[in-house]
């Protein structure tokens, strides 16, 4: 670069405006070329050419973006196959599908004729794209059903439902695509937008079609009315007496445990139950470990009412007296 700086410093004024006629010159003579070589016929390109895929927008609806383009081998004049190539001023070629439901796709052999009058002037020499493919649904109203979204930690530590959740409308109608709405499996979760809850449930909840599917899919109803009861679970304990049971005359418990300890969870609704039962711990020798002499312990009664139920200790070690 400083050579040619160092060149051009050494030239006199009137070479320097000689170099400049030249120049110009060149520029002149390539922009007259490009301009009438552009006038000229019979040029042959390949282009991306706009489509556009019509049907009725009240019957039917796209589950996947549509083709909007296909690839043609055209030729004609410089300047038009110039416009078409930088896509100026292009007009969509219309395709119109009247149950596109039923089709997914189209052969574009099928569409040469039409699409050479729209190109006109231009010739068409071939359609390089040989087969539009697209996914469009019939628009249906189903029946569906609204069910609690409890996938969530809904509930309090130690808490349970004491009623079925009741939701009104259980059922709704939505509307969409055949096959977003077969995606939904017959049933649109609401959540119940609080966690850890506590006491009983009453709520005006609005209803949200899944994000993904927000754009396909519209709901009748807007809200719907959720309730349902709790109750909490409430720890306890409680000392029980062994009771061995089918134990040979020569075994026995080791290490003198003459006592269990029995922790566990009730409904705070039952507890008065609990004066109805005498517990024990319960050993069976005949479900004894036969590897390591040990027995499980077991509680009897066991009411339903009971949950989480352990024992201190769970395991019990045998004692073979010898004969």
């Amino acid at each position: 670069m400083a050579t040619i700086k160092k060149r051009f410093a050494n030239l006199n004024p009137q070479k320097i405006a000689n170099l400049k006629v030249a120049a110009l010159c060149f520029m002149a003579a390539a922009t007259f070329w490009v301009l009438n070589a552009l006038n000229k016929d019979n040029y042959t390109t390949v282009v991306d050419y706009p489509i556009e895929i019509i049907f009725d927008r009240e019957e039917f609806m796209p589950v996947e973006k549509l083709p909007n383009r296909i690839k043609v081998e055209i030729n004609g004049n410089g300047w038009d196959l110039l416009r078409k190539y930088f896509k100026i001023n292009e007009t969509p070629f219309l395709i119109e599908v009247n149950n596109p439901s039923t089709k997914d796709y189209i052969l574009t052999s099928e569409l040469k004729r039409s699409f050479s009058e729209t190109i006109s002037p231009t010739g068409l020499v071939s359609i390089v794209t040989d087969t539009l493919k697209f996914k469009v649904d019939k628009i249906v109203t189903r029946k569906i059903k609204v069910v609690a979204d409890t996938t969530t930690n809904t509930l309090a530590k130690n808490h349970r439902l004491a009623s079925d959740i009741n939701i009104d409308p259980s059922i709704i109608n939505i509307k969409g695509p055949t096959s977003i709405l077969q995606k939904l499996d017959g049933v649109l979760k609401v959540p119940l937008d609080e966690e850890k809850i506590n006491k009983d449930y009453n709520k005006i909840l609005l209803l949200k079609v899944p994000t993904e599917f927000e754009q396909y899919l519209t709901l009748e109803d807007e809200s719907v009315h959720v309730k349902f009861d709790i109750t909490q679970m409430l720890e306890g304990n409680k000392r029980l007496k062994i009771k061995p049971l089918n134990f040979p005359k020569n075994v026995s418990v080791q290490d003198e445990v003459s006592t269990i300890i029995m922790s566990y969870l009730i409904d705070e609704r039952k507890v008065a139950e609990l004066n109805n039962y005498e517990f024990e711990a319960v050993i069976n020798y005949a479900n004894r470990n036969k590897e390591d002499s040990t027995v499980k312990v077991q509680v009897s009664p066991k009411p339903s009412f009971l949950e989480n139920i352990s024992f201190e200790p769970a395991i019990i070690k045998l004692k073979y007296d010898k004969p």
